[in-house]
């Protein structure tokens, strides 16, 4: 079975690139950890949402889910518990919303359990797994990072608190491996749907994780492009509805442009002659390797089912 990772961000910007850059800078380091709290929170929120959905269809798995969503309010508690520590906010983080985005470009199928429970499990469970692997990706990451930057006790405190998470968010995914490939086992039209779902959440996935870091100029543009890969996932008759649903708030999305004069601002206050060399440039030349990620960049988060 073909196995889908997250890809880097403008084919450039890999996960320890990016979280090299936000341990160096606190107040980023520090929204970026309640961005993690906030996933995990809401996590335990939408898996209970999936268990009432299931209304009892598939005792097993909702077993397990019940058995997941104690392990991410396990992990909210930990991190809310060291931002509590820190001196830190523990409210909504600013900012693009990288779980909005994932809900907006979902297809119907992750909410339809009355027309084939198999195909509400494949694109439930496709949906978590692609979303976990980029939770995994950044938490190891991050305890990379945390390991080349300097041992003070509050980089040592935080890192420790994501080793104890990242264990289990390994777990995750492997759970939703065994759960999609026992799906796919049952017949080859179900292996067909477990890989197209694969690549239809994969490519949602990238959508969202791109939203919340692209606010240059053009990103209007990427985002219809990643519009496009998500449609072509779909068969031919389902393309233009979906295209039409979400074509308008792609275009002209406010979010994007609040976020945009909210990170100028900021920028403009923190350092007049940084946002004139660093930020302008990088606003009007897009993403590249050497700019440092706003106080806005979105960490991985768990997707709402």
């Amino acid at each position: 079975m073909t196995v889908a990772y997250p890809r880097k961000l403008s084919k450039t910007l890999g996960a320890r690139e990016i979280l090299s850059q936000v341990v160096r800078d606190r107040e980023v380091h520090l929204i970026t950890l309640n961005r993690y709290r906030y996933s995990e929170q809401r996590s335990c929120k939408d898996l209970t949402n999936l268990i009432e959905q299931l209304n009892g269809k598939s005792p097993e798995l909702i077993r397990d889910v019940s058995r997941h969503i104690a392990d991410e309010a396990r992990h909210a508690m930990w991190l809310t518990d060291l931002l509590v520590d820190l001196g830190y906010s523990v409210g909504t983080p600013p900012g693009s919303s990288y779980i909005h985005e994932f809900e907006r470009l979902l297809d119907s199928e992750l909410h339809d359990t009355e027309a084939d429970l198999d195909d509400f499990l494949i694109s439930t469970l496709a949906a978590i797994n692609v979303t976990e692997k980029r939770g995994c990706e950044y938490f190891s990451a991050h305890i990379y990072a945390l390991k080349q930057a300097p041992q003070t006790e509050e980089n040592i405190k935080i890192r420790e608190t994501i080793e104890r998470i990242f264990p289990e968010e390994a777990g995750h995914v492997r759970w939703g491996n065994r759960w999609l490939a026992k799906l796919a086992d049952k017949s080859p039209e179900n292996r067909r749907k477990v890989e197209t779902a694969k690549q239809r959440y994969a490519a949602i996935e990238q959508a969202a994780f791109e939203s919340g870091m692209d606010i240059t100029l053009g990103a209007e543009l990427r985002r219809i492009g990643n519009l496009l890969d998500i449609a072509n996932t779909m068969s031919i008759w389902e393309r233009p509805q979906y295209l039409m649903e979400r074509l308008p708030q792609t275009l002209l999305s406010p979010e994007l442009q609040l976020t945009r004069i909210e990170v100028a601002q900021r920028a403009w206050k923190r350092d007049p002659k940084a946002f004139m060399e660093k930020f302008v440039p990088m606003f009007l030349g897009g993403l590249n390797r050497n700019n440092l990620p706003s106080r806005h960049t979105n960490p991985p988060a768990k997707t709402a089912v």
